[in-house]
């Protein structure tokens, strides 16, 4: 009778992962569009992670200490909603049909905020694995704040879903090593191991020994040698939950496009069956050949097997909470809700007595004062805490031994940062990163999933023009201000002095959600006079304006305003009344009122822009290229002063060209 009993188990099992491919590829075909290997190589992988170890709530999908999971090979979207939606959670039969469709629920890749279950928007490879890195970072923070004795407050676990393809990226790298340094022992990566890529096999491109890679990483790793094993998938993520000490990685061997007369070769990767193919599979795993045919009750085992261990966890995770001493409900809550608002009213700044002072060490004094007193805040910096000024003081350093502390060194690891900053944001953080300005391009795929999920993360990136000189052309940033302009959803400020600098963290603070970016000059800087904190928020405002009907309207951003503003007091001399104009933030700026913009900005009057970066960024703005003074072309290495001459920068050649374009 046991053994009867036994064998009905491991048929239903069966039937409920055979469902979940069926589901998937008849998403696929109906999408003419998607990616089958993944969905009939890794479901058994899938169904495991969610039928026996995956504590969540279909009911209540976003509750605060679930487990959250990570399909970092984000082409396997269609395995993915398939397996959400058989466990339970609000996903219609027709949302499935709708796949790849326009405002569907069911996106070609995997969206965060679009599809309830959903932790990430992943797709560019690499990018889920590191991002979870930043997930069990959180996870790790808080319980070290919140665990105290034998109260258990948060403890979720992160699982990754990641393939051949995130491995071979090297953001992995950076992050997994980073993981293994912090012994970040919730992290279990199930690794889709089929040997295949788009192009065929991975031998030609990917001989890694992975396994001892990880293992030199400071990883446990357990290898699965049979993907369609799901109790030996189960109990190699039961040993991977008793580690203490790292993260784990279960290599599990598949079969890619299992079942399929292509099994085994890339042409099963990226493109649909044939309706032949279908049919075949569906023949072979005993499933009615009618496109988005369900076995109700195959649902239905599926939902009880996640009910049985979950049923009441968001429950008792309220009635922990409600538990908390008022003091730790308050800190929990800042991750729980939805709005990310910091107040800045009680921050702390002493200006130094001769008015000098470089943008970066303003925001050092700003970060000091805010982070301490706001949990929310997180963060470090990619090996350049000296040079970035982000370092906080009192805060302390996030460890193995200590991860209460909140000075993140991330290492010369900026790809792995920008990812990992994401993890944290999507675990309640307001987190910050820092680098140079110029190497903010190693980090420009996390920030773009930054922008589309609207995360409140918050770049520092300092050195922020040729004047830093003798570093030379790839330290210099010139490109990188268009860049990030570009980048829907990302806020740029490029304050002038420590007034805007103030202005700028203000204005990035008081918003809930999305990205900000704040770029610094090294330099020291004068603190103007008539720089404005309360005007950053607009975006542009007069810093110096003419006494009788100007000529000209000079738009000037960063350390260039303070060029912009000496060579207006140099033409004064001469007759030529000009207005100066900061820019801190173009794109606030252009959101403005028209009555506005016409006050900043009068039509009749010509503009011209002093910018050390791109031109494209002021197309808008000034139509006549001769009026934009600006820079196409990389730098050179040497003393600031030669460079800014060498480039047409420094105040004579300043105030000689704008003479000539107002003559």
């Amino acid at each position: 009778m046991l053994v009867q009993k036994r064998e009905e188990s491991e048929v239903n099992q069966n039937r409920i992962i055979d469902q979940i491919r069926c589901l998937g590829i008849d998403m696929i075909a109906e999408a003419k569009s998607g990616h089958p290997g993944i969905v009939l190589g890794a479901a058994p992988i899938l169904y495991t992670l969610y039928a026996h170890h995956l504590r969540i709530d279909p009911g209540n999908p976003n509750y605060f200490n679930r487990d959250r999971f990570v399909m970092s090979c984000g082409h396997g979207s269609a395995l993915l909603y398939a397996t959400l939606y058989m466990a339970g959670f609000s996903i219609s039969l027709e949302d499935l049909k709708q796949f790849r469709q326009i405002d569907s629920i069911t996106p070609g890749h995997p969206e965060y905020g679009v599809t309830p279950g959903v932790d990430m928007t992943t797709g560019p490879l690499g990018q889920g694995f590191a991002s979870a890195v930043g997930m069990a970072i959180a996870e790790a923070h808080l319980r070290s704040r919140l665990n105290k004795g034998k109260k258990e407050v948060i403890d979720f676990y992160t699982y990754v879903l990641c393939s051949d393809g995130d491995l071979m990226e090297g953001i992995s790298y950076e992050a997994a090593s980073f993981a293994g340094t912090l012994k970040l022992n919730k992290l279990i990566v199930l690794y889709d191991s089929n040997d295949i890529c788009l192009d065929g096999k991975t031998s030609q491109t990917f001989t890694d020994n992975v396994a001892m890679r990880f293992v030199s990483l400071g990883w446990n790793v357990i290898t699965v040698s049979d993907g369609d094993n799901y109790e030996a998938i189960s109990k190699a993520i039961d040993e991977a939950k008793t580690s203490a000490d790292k993260p784990t990685l279960i290599e599990v061997k598949t079969v890619i496009g299992k079942y399929s007369f292509l099994e085994g070769t890339n042409a099963v990767h990226g493109s649909p069956l044939s309706k032949e193919d279908i049919s075949n599979i569906k023949e072979k795993l005993k499933v009615r050949d009618i496109p988005f045919t369900i076995s109700k009750n195959t649902c239905e085992e599926f939902q009880e097997l996640i009910q049985k261990r979950c049923k009441k966890l968001s429950e008792k995770f309220e009635k922990t909470v409600e538990n908390l001493s008022e003091e730790e409900k308050t800190f929990l809550q800042l991750f729980m809700q939805d709005g990310k608002k910091i107040d800045m009213k009680d921050f702390v700044y002493t200006p130094p007595e001769d008015r000098m002072e470089s943008p970066r060490d303003t925001s050092s004094k700003i970060l000091n004062s805010v982070v301490l007193s706001h949990p929310l805040l997180l963060g470090g910096s990619a090996d350049l805490f000296a040079a970035n000024r982000t370092y906080i003081k009192e805060g302390g350093d996030f460890s193995y031994q200590n991860y209460s502390g909140k000075n993140i060194f991330f290492g010369v690891r900026e790809h792995a940062m920008g990812a990992i900053l994401n993890g944290l944001a999507l675990c309640g953080f307001r987190p910050y990163g820092s680098t140079f300005l110029s190497f903010s391009d190693y980090m420009k795929p996390a920030i773009r999933l930054a922008c589309m999920m609207k995360l409140p993360v918050v770049y520092v990136f300092s050195h922020d023009s040729i004047s830093v000189g003798e570093d030379g052309p790839t330290h210099q940033p010139v490109e990188q201000l268009l860049s990030l302009r570009a980048t829907p959803n990302l806020e740029v400020f490029r304050p002038a002095d420590a007034n805007e600098v103030i202005g700028a963290y203000r204005a990035i603070f008081e918003k809930n959600d999305g990205p900000a970016v704040i770029t610094l000059s090294r330099n020291v800087l004068p603190i103007l006079e008539t720089t404005n904190a309360a005007d950053v928020s607009k975006g542009g405002y007069v810093v110096f304006d003419s006494e009788r009907k100007a000529l000209g309207i000079v738009i000037a951003t960063g350390e260039e305003v303070h060029l912009a503003i000496e060579v207006a007091k140099r033409l004064r001399v001469k007759g030529i009344e000009i207005r100066v104009v900061s820019m801190p933030n173009l794109e606030r700026f252009q959101a403005q009122d028209e009555d506005y913009i016409e006050e900043v900005l009068p039509v009749e009057i010509r503009k011209i822009v002093i910018e050390a970066s791109s031109s494209y960024s002021w197309n808008q703005i000034v139509f006549n290229k001769k009026y934009l003074i600006t820079l196409d072309q990389f730098g050179q290495s040497g003393p600031s002063a030669s460079v800014y001459q060498k480039f047409g920068f420094d105040l004579d050649q300043l105030e000689e060209k704008i003479e000539t374009l107002l003559k």
